[in-house]
């Protein structure tokens, strides 16, 4: 693939709107990919593994062409790009260039001449008879089926150990699986204000453009910035609003009904790329971002971050996120992975191809880590997603947990039915939950453990095939109880009938179980609703 220098020149987004009708004529989409691709070229893609690609678009239709050009970063003839694209606004704008680039690498077709290159062409021309991209143009597919674009640096277009690898400090991404958990993670309600802070290539400022009437993305790198702007601009979304600056310097003062952010959490000895080290001590970056939102968010706004944090000696993991949680917030904080610290180095020395270098250089960087692991008593790094939600409790729900099982995508509706539960039982006491009426939620199933024969089973789990997929051990009284939950009687009508069939004091009954109802209220196994009449 090739790479684009941090310096070089990005295009200009004035002619936009007739790049992107180019693009969808030629059916330049994901759907239009997967169906040229085939699914197993188009993930290997993700993976920035192009060979089955290229042995894919041998053709010469319209789509094989800009996939050539923008996804795969080869050189094609001028008269191909120009049957395709708006050429001379492409050329004018930045978008494209002349000349085969630095590697030679061309493409003729597969029958269209002489195969004297390695992709069957003939080498680079020097009067502009080939054309080559100076941005990665990746189609991205929008919630509600949108055709959006995401504009990066060529050979950025992925994130992650194989895509990144020996790039510059001022480099922009594409969207990797960090970029695309975020905007699954985030509540997608209508909102005022929403705010992007560490823009990227702008994805999440192109989905926060769905639901928000003013979007802000801000970024340290004013390259990000500019890709930012392209990406909007050829998704067809409204502008942002784009300023320069670290955190929420360049937002001092304001509030915001919606704050995310993926930002440079690695965890590593020194700012060497910007896409992806923040520059401070160990997990200070995030912890700074965390604790600085509370004054940001407006009252009832979410934020919703990607993070690294430290593991270490002596200190319990959970405690050292609850400390970042700011004053007035509830939080929901979900560990999702945990590496020690050889594995972590080793992820992101090859992340930057630092493990193609020179084996001492390489070894030095290792040993780096290693030491500002030591010095701050780091023995791990976990991962995973921090939500807030700006409620003004004077108890505020603060959840840290692990949670390392799959879940399923988006999980938004999920976050924000999580808070609400939260609100739900500040407010009611145990009393109050048992004149409760409650309906167990879709999707939930049970198991029943226990012995092959035997009479009764050993427990009862009930399991949900949505959203966060948990699975909770019930005693009999409380699987009873969930199972008959269906809103048209209260919490303590259906114990009363409970203690009845098995012979126990009501009474006791309604103390002892308003805990557990309590916790399916909180797992979102039971969802509270209004009686009947009401």
């Amino acid at each position: 693939m090739s790479t684009t220098s941090p310096s070089a020149p990005l295009p200009a987004p004035d002619h936009s709107p007739r790049l992107r009708d180019a693009l969808l004529a030629a059916d330049f989409t994901v759907d239009g990919l997967l169906d040229l691709l085939g699914a197993p070229a188009y993930a290997a893609l993700a993976r920035s593994e192009t060979v089955p690609a290229l042995r894919a678009t041998g053709g010469d239709t319209p789509l094989d062409t800009l996939v050539r050009l923008f996804l795969l970063q080869r050189p094609v003839p001028s008269e191909r790009a120009r049957a395709v694209l708006p050429l001379t606004q492409c050329l004018a704008d930045g978008w494209l260039v002349t000349g085969g680039g630095a590697g030679g690498r061309t493409d003729n077709g597969p029958h269209n001449g002489p195969r004297n290159g390695p992709d069957g062409g003939t080498g680079p021309g020097e009067d502009g008879a080939y054309v080559r991209a100076t941005v990665d143009v990746r189609p991205y597919g929008g919630p509600d089926g949108e055709d959006w674009f995401i504009v990066s640096d060529l050979g950025c277009a992925v994130g992650g150990a194989s895509g990144a690898s020996g790039h510059g400090e001022g480099v922009v991404l594409g969207v990797g699986g960090a970029s695309t958990t975020l905007a699954g993670l985030t509540v997608r309600t209508p909102v005022d204000k929403a705010l992007d802070v560490g823009t990227g290539s702008g994805i999440q400022a192109l989905h926060a453009a769905r639901h928000a009437t003013r979007v802000t993305a801000t970024d340290l790198n004013p390259r990000a910035l500019e890709c930012a702007r392209l990406t909007l601009a050829l998704s067809g979304a409204p502008t942002a609003e784009l300023r320069e600056g670290s955190l929420f310097e360049p937002v001092d003062g304001e509030t915001y009904d919606l704050i995310v952010s993926n930002p440079p959490f690695v965890i590593s000895p020194g700012a060497r790329l910007t896409y992806r080290d923040g520059g401070m001590g160990g997990d200070d970056l995030c912890r700074t971002l965390v604790q600085e939102t509370g004054d940001r968010l407006a009252h009832g706004g979410y934020a919703h971050f990607l993070a690294n944090w430290q593991h270490v000696e002596g200190e319990e993991w959970q405690d050292r996120l609850r400390s970042w949680v700011p004053r007035g917030c509830d939080a929901w904080i979900v560990q999702r992975e945990v590496q020690d610290v050889t594995r972590y180095a080793e992820l992101w020395l090859r992340d930057s191809g630092d493990h193609q270098a020179d084996p001492q250089a390489y070894a030095a960087l290792y040993d780096a880590w290693l030491d500002e692991f030591e010095a701050r008593s780091t023995k791990a790094v976990g991962f995973g997603w921090i939500s807030l939600r700006k409620s003004g409790a004077e108890r505020p729900s603060v959840l840290v947990e692990e949670w390392p099982h799959p879940v399923e995508q988006p999980l938004g509706d999920t976050v924000r039915a999580h808070f609400e539960r939260q609100d739900y039982l500040r407010a009611h006491d145990d009393a109050a939950l048992l004149t409760a009426h409650f309906a167990l939620a879709p999707e939930v199933v049970q198991e029943q453990v226990g012995l092959p024969g035997a009479e009764d089973p050993e427990h009862v789990v009930l399991r949900q095939n949505r959203g966060m997929r948990r699975a909770t051990k019930v005693d009999t009284v409380a699987a009873g109880f969930a199972g008959v939950c269906d809103g048209s009687l209260s919490a303590g009508r259906i114990l009363d009938a409970i203690a009845q069939l098995m012979g126990e004091d009501p009474v006791l009954l309604r103390d002892r179980t308003p805990q557990a109802i309590r916790l399916l209220v909180e797992e979102g196994f039971l969802v509270p609703v209004a009686a009947a009449g009401s």
